[in-house]
């Protein structure tokens, strides 16, 4: 049985895609009155879902300011790299030698995309990958450490939408990574997870 999907539920969904899509650039404000007009939904419903996307990191508010999309700056950006790397190496160190069928999945179902697919798409699996990568180590300590970044790493890969024009590239990437550290030597799965965190600018 599918559950039925509420309107707050719908549109949250509808804001998420567009957020992750870069469709609503950083500092735009989010007004109830115009998002309500917009889709045709009641205020209270719009605030209920601002108020997801507030919850996922997705979306900040700020007293007396409509919620908008924090920036995610070139400092933030290379911060959020340096906090990563080291998580992402204990991933490497310990899944070396295996390969994580989740994470495979992941990586079909983004090459499965169809051309025309929103970039939120490719993040969602882009996301859903790494995830499964950490949950594979088995520590949830670690995967608790790589959660409290996930909606800064979900609004950071928004910057690479231009950067990848050709989503085949980016699946191209991913499954040397996966193939790396599943073939290793340690060394080699190690050396192939810092270059990859070294993301190219749009």
């Amino acid at each position: 049985m599918f559950k039925p999907v509420s309107t707050v539920e719908a549109l949250a969904a509808a804001l998420r895609e567009r957020v992750l899509s870069g469709d609503i650039s950083p500092g735009t404000p989010l007004t109830e009155q115009e998002l309500s007009t917009r889709y045709g939904v009641a205020r209270p419903t719009v605030r209920e879902a601002l108020a997801v996307l507030v919850h996922e990191g997705l979306l900040r508010r700020e007293r007396n300011r409509s919620a908008y999309v924090p920036e995610i700056t070139p400092e933030d950006f290379a911060d959020l790299m340096y906090v990563r790397l080291p998580l992402e190496e204990l991933m490497a160190r310990a899944l070396v030698g295996r390969r994580v069928a989740e994470a495979e999945a992941a990586l079909d179902r983004m090459d499965a995309l169809r051309p025309d697919a929103p970039w939120a798409a490719v993040v969602a699996e882009h996301m859903a990958l790494h995830q499964a990568l950490i949950d594979a180590v088995g520590s949830p300590r670690l995967a608790r450490l790589y959660g409290s970044l996930a909606a800064e790493t979900r609004l950071a890969l928004v910057r690479l939408r231009h950067a990848y024009p050709d989503r085949r590239e980016l699946v191209a990437e991913h499954r040397a990574l996966l193939q790396v550290i599943a073939d290793g030597p340690e060394e080699a799965a190690l050396r192939a997870v810092r270059d990859h965190l070294t993301w190219r600018e749009s």
